[in-house]
């Protein structure tokens, strides 16, 4: 329950502090989602800027996995990957046996994208099963700037980009992701070891700062045979 006689905190502190504590005594089990945006303004008398904020602040310190919306999530052979932490160690963290082959990182990005975003650094990667048949491959569009201005001479943090953009300090608070299904063109069919023409299914999910600017746009083509889209509705 939300306090309003603690002093020397601010609103989002509170709000951030209580949460932990809900988490880590067990009164909120990790998995369990939480209450919606509205509902915690409403409940923390705080506006939804301040629950974003805070519930950005419990992702960081590994507590909470937010999804923006209302809360669609990427599942692998039925377990869902949290997209938080980067997919690596979300799959890692399901017993599955991928790995991930780097295909380049070179300075540019798609037209549109580069028109509203700015100078792009893309990344290219493609996820073997352990037998090595792909099953995703994914083009990650970062912005050039600041710390990421070296980025194709340097390589990625840990191989990851997840680490890569938390080094430079790009943290997202929002965004959204757009899923459809397609045709396999003939490049695609050929890094996917597939025949072009196959359906596969298509992620696009572009993550933004506070402040609008781009953290991360990435499109990813995904084995349906492997990967599902799981959207929970209603009060449950």
């Amino acid at each position: 329950m939300y306090m309003t006689g603690q002093v020397g905190f601010s609103k989002r502190s509170r709000l951030v502090e209580d949460l932990t504590e809900r988490i880590r005594s067990g009164r909120l089990a990790r998995g369990e989602r939480l209450p919606g945006e509205n509902q915690l303004a409403a409940t923390y008398q705080v506006s939804r800027g301040t629950v974003r904020s805070a519930l950005s602040e419990l992702q960081r310190r590994n507590l909470i996995a937010t999804e923006t919306g209302v809360g669609s999530f990427v599942t692998f052979d039925g377990v869902p990957l949290d997209q938080s932490v980067g997919w690596a160690r979300a799959l890692a963290r399901t017993g599955s046996d991928v790995a991930v082959e780097l295909l380049g990182i070179e300075h540019g990005g798609a037209a549109e994208l580069t028109d509203r975003h700015g100078p792009l650094v893309t990344v290219r990667r493609l996820r073997r099963t352990a037998d090595g048949r792909p099953v995703s491959l994914e083009t990650s569009a970062l912005p050039a700037g600041g710390a990421l201005a070296d980025l194709p001479d340097r390589g990625l943090v840990d191989g990851s980009i997840t680490a890569t953009l938390r080094a430079a300090g790009l943290t997202g608070t929002g965004g959204e992701q757009w899923i459809s299904a397609g045709p396999l063109d003939d490049v695609a069919a050929g890094l996917l070891e597939r025949t072009p023409g196959e359906l596969f299914l298509r992620s696009t999910r572009t993550t933004l700062t506070a402040d609008g600017a781009l953290v991360e746009h990435v499109e990813s083509l995904l084995d349906p045979a492997r990967f599902r889209f799981h959207l929970p509705f209603g009060d449950r």
